[in-house]
């Protein structure tokens, strides 16, 4: 039986406004995430007290769904209400240096420069990093990359904290998504397979990569949760907001060296993505612990939970 939900108190509801404010978030988020987050972080919280042991959260959703504030207005919860010491890490802290993955580019294929697809992250290290915040007692410094720069954060920039932690919440838009059969692989999906991958070996990459290190990484996930958009067709426009709130947040125009894409760099950019996701819309509702449906207004319309 799943445990009774318990409403957010005023401590909750207050950061969650905060969170609004800070994030430029629609009026409308606030009265979802009151419907729909209380009984996930319930569950949540249930579920780390049923096994005793640090309890390890995946989201996944595409590009632009919102799986970072997601993660934020969960541990928000955890932490005040539940009094879980919660970790918020996203697969993109994980990304190689620009440098690694220039030497992809020559050694393997010119499309893995671009940061996102299996491939394109330190496996070994997000792997590392999940076991000491679980296990190790002490000072754990945490990863992070800087996307307007299009590299790793120097090691002085980076945050720190305490180990062990109650809750880990993972967040990535291919977190928890199985490797496609190879027979899916022949045919390109978009202009960018077929014109800058027309033997297939840059896809094929990217899915031996994720058949291996990223389903070690994804084994230690005890509750995955899916951010589920209604279409591919939704994540342009998400993927396009989402880059002018960085572009806002650093304050810069649109400039190649800035880091902030144009729209035209931004619909190719999602390309590189569009194999995956729509792989992952197929899959993991399947698959996921708790699956929240986004329409096409970018609102929660249901959340479904497997029966266990």
């Amino acid at each position: 039986m799943p445990a009774t939900t318990q409403a957010p108190d005023d401590q909750v509801l207050s950061q969650w406004q905060n969170l609004a404010h800070t994030d430029r978030l629609p009026p409308q988020w606030l009265a979802d995430t009151l419907q729909y987050v209380p009984a996930l972080a319930t569950r949540l919280a249930a579920r780390h007290t049923e096994q005793q042991q640090p309890l390890v959260v995946g989201i996944n959703g595409a590009q632009g769904t919102g799986k970072s504030t997601l993660a934020k207005t969960i541990a928000i919860m955890l932490e005040n209400q539940f009094r879980l010491k919660t970790t918020v890490l996203s697969l993109d802290d994980f990304y190689l240096g620009r440098q690694a993955r220039l030497q992809l580019g020559q050694n393997v294929h010119p499309l893995l420069v671009t940061r996102g697809v299996p491939g394109t992250h330190d496996i070994p290290q997000a792997i590392s990093t999940l076991q000491q915040l679980c296990s190790t007692r002490g000072e754990v410094t945490l990863p992070g990359f800087d996307k307007a720069t299009d590299d790793c954060l120097a090691p002085a920039s980076r945050q720190r904290t305490l180990a062990p932690r109650d809750v880990v919440i993972l967040e990535g838009w291919c977190i928890g998504v199985p490797p496609q059969d190879s027979g899916a692989l022949r045919d390109p999906v978009n202009v960018l397979e077929a014109e800058e991958d027309t033997d297939g070996r840059w896809r094929r990459h990217v899915n031996d990569r994720l058949a291996h290190e990223y389903q070690d990484l994804f084994a230690l996930i005890d509750y995955l949760v899916m951010l589920k958009a209604p279409s591919f067709d939704c994540v342009l426009a998400w993927r396009s907001l989402q880059e002018a709130k960085l572009a806002a947040k650093h304050c810069t125009l649109q400039t190649g060296s800035s880091g902030i894409m144009t729209p035209d760099a931004i619909g190719r950019f999602i390309q590189h993505y569009e194999r995956l996701t729509r792989h992952a819309f197929a899959t993991l509702p399947g698959q996921a612990d708790a699956v929240l449906s986004l329409n096409a207004d970018h609102r929660i319309s249901d959340c479904t939970y497997k029966v266990h």
